[in-house]
């Protein structure tokens, strides 16, 4: 059996009220503050993050603070020595919700920019980044995570209802045991 299913997962379910900026969402910004450690963060889809002083920040959306404004796989592609500590990964978590941020920022959207290669390809950039040890907290409407594939076990589930017709928030935290 495969040893990923037999690892300890620590799983919770929170409700809170939805929000944008995912990481003013209390029971969210508690987890986070739980795992993010000393060292090099990378938080490629910054918005309005109130980690932004604790990380390398990237966001498109110029309007928003940020370390770098560029897209996120350029900026994740920056730091490919697998030498950082962590990286909070928060991408908009739709296609829908893709094409408005590209088209916010008066950027054109391409097809290739609302598959599911969007997610794979940035989080593959992202896993190259983080050494052995290292954490992945991922925030979306599924608990994909980064995955075995990229090298990492995942050790604890946070799913926070909104309530209503609004989708659940899954956050995953993952450590990397090895480099792929």
């Amino acid at each position: 059996m495969d040893d990923l299913f037999l690892a300890p997962l620590a799983m919770s379910r929170a409700w809170a009220m939805p929000n944008a900026n995912t990481f003013s969402v209390p029971p969210i910004r508690a987890l986070i503050a739980r795992h993010l450690t000393d060292g090099v963060w990378l938080d490629p889809f910054s918005r309005a993050s109130p980690f932004a002083h604790l990380c390398i920040t990237n966001d498109l959306n110029s309007n928003f603070y940020a370390d770098y404004h560029e897209e996120a796989a350029n900026f994740l592609a920056r730091f490919d020595g697998a030498n950082v500590d962590g990286v909070l990964f928060d991408p908009p978590y739709s296609p829908r919700q893709i094409s408005e941020s590209y088209k916010g920022v008066g950027r054109v959207v391409h097809g290739e920019d609302t598959t599911s290669a969007f997610y794979g390809d940035r989080k593959r950039l992202a896993a190259r980044a983080i050494k052995v040890g290292g954490k992945a907290l991922c925030f979306g409407w599924n608990s994909g995570g980064f995955g075995k594939a990229n090298g990492f076990r995942l050790v604890e589930m946070l799913i926070v209802a909104h309530g209503g017709a609004h989708n659940d928030t899954i956050c995953t935290v993952e450590i990397k045991e090895k480099n792929r």
